[in-house]
């Protein structure tokens, strides 16, 4: 195992992980090259979030809501909530309630919106389709489990903007936190050709109220003829989670444990499920993306890796929530553990079709001079 000078990334479970005569790898040096390119924390990135404002309101003005925010009840959604308050936005705020959130996860969204006075829509997500779904995913053996929740999530999203109208997104994604997450981690959430096919070869029945975004919908129709638009203000500010929680606090938010407490199911993916059958520590990609935006340093993320994930006695009980909640046995779930690792690609995809669209794009834009946006 060898593991990069810079980073805490090592090559024992990253596939495509190599490094420079430096020792540092590829990851690294892609934020260096290209990745921090797109990360103002500085007085260019005060100006241009200023501006991305001024052109959500005037766009929204004479509209109910000028933006679209999706909180999940974590810290960077509910910054983004608390933030957009400060800046005078007036957005829409959508909750999708997937059957799997921690009692903190409503608090801390109650004390959000109850500081913030914006209007939340909570979206139930039938427990039936999401539960099938979910043990169909495990079955598959993919790595990426948090796809049926993602997927739900982000369409739900594009859905309540078209049926208001409303073409900005405000996410609190962003690179300063995120900015590092090896390829073969991960599956895109927003293929539904995947998810159907999982569910198709996994599955039993038919899902009746789980809505999906097809690969038209998300990189040519919203984006172009709705003109919908994403934006990643924490990407224009220097953005310290710490400082963050500490500005969340005076309003009653309290933290979590781990990094995504406020979801009991990713909290079992993350800390149980990957580390179990992929010996995928993911503490090292966030880690990483903290290294590079210096806010750890490589020594301290180190020792913060040599202590365990998770106790013994809350992944016990993570485990009996979570057969108890699938309706599954123990037994069952240690076998879909053991079951053969695939990779996303082993189902249906839509990997063609994006290669396809991306040299379309650049075949256009070549012969015309013109480009065109497109969901990426």
């Amino acid at each position: 195992m060898r593991v990069c000078n810079n980073c805490v990334l090592d090559n024992s479970t990253v596939n495509d992980l190599y490094f420079d005569g430096d020792g540092v790898c590829n990851y690294c040096n892609n934020f260096y090259s290209s990745i921090s390119k797109n990360w103002f924390p500085n007085e260019k990135g005060e100006e241009l979030l200023k501006n991305q404002i001024n052109k959500i309101k005037k766009l929204g003005k004479n509209k109910e809501y000028d933006c679209i925010i999706g909180l999940s009840g974590g810290i960077d959604s509910s910054y983004m909530t608390f933030k957009s308050k400060e800046w005078g936005l007036r957005p829409l705020v959508v909750h999708v309630d997937a059957g799997w959130n921690t009692e903190l996860a409503v608090s801390n969204i109650e004390k959000v919106i109850n500081y913030t006075g914006f209007d939340l829509h909570t979206e139930v997500i039938n427990w039936d389709d999401m539960k099938r779904l979910q043990i169909a995913y495990l079955k598959s053996g993919i790595s990426n489990q948090d796809v049926p929740q993602d997927h739900i999530f982000f369409s739900t999203l594009y859905h309540y903007s078209i049926k208001h109208k409303i073409n900005y997104s405000i996410s609190g994604g962003n690179i300063a936190t995120e900015s590092i997450l090896p390829d073969n981690w991960h599956g895109s959430a927003m293929d539904s050709i995947n998810l159907k096919s999982i569910f198709k070869t996994h599955g039993t029945g038919k899902l009746l109220n789980y809505k999906t975004i097809s690969f038209f919908q998300y990189f040519l129709l919203y984006p172009i003829l709705y003109n919908l638009k994403t934006i990643r203000p924490l990407n224009y500010m220097r953005y310290n989670k710490e400082e963050a929680l500490n500005e969340l606090k005076k309003i009653g938010y309290k933290k979590y444990d781990g990094k995504h407490g406020e979801s009991i199911f990713t909290k079992f993916f993350q800390e149980i499920y990957l580390p179990r059958k992929y010996n995928i520590d993911k503490r090292k990609a966030h880690l990483s993306s903290l290294i590079l935006s210096d806010q750890i340093t490589r020594e301290n993320a180190l020792k913060i890796l040599s202590k365990p994930l998770i106790t013994k006695d809350d992944e016990n009980m993570t485990i009996d929530y979570v057969c108890k909640k699938l309706d599954i046995t123990k037994s069952e779930l240690n076998q879909f553990i053991k079951n053969k690792n695939r990779d996303y690609s082993h189902y249906s995809n839509w990997d063609n079709l994006r290669y396809f669209l991306s040299w379309s794009h650049k075949l256009y834009r070549r012969l015309t001079g013109k480009s065109i946006h497109i969901t990426r």
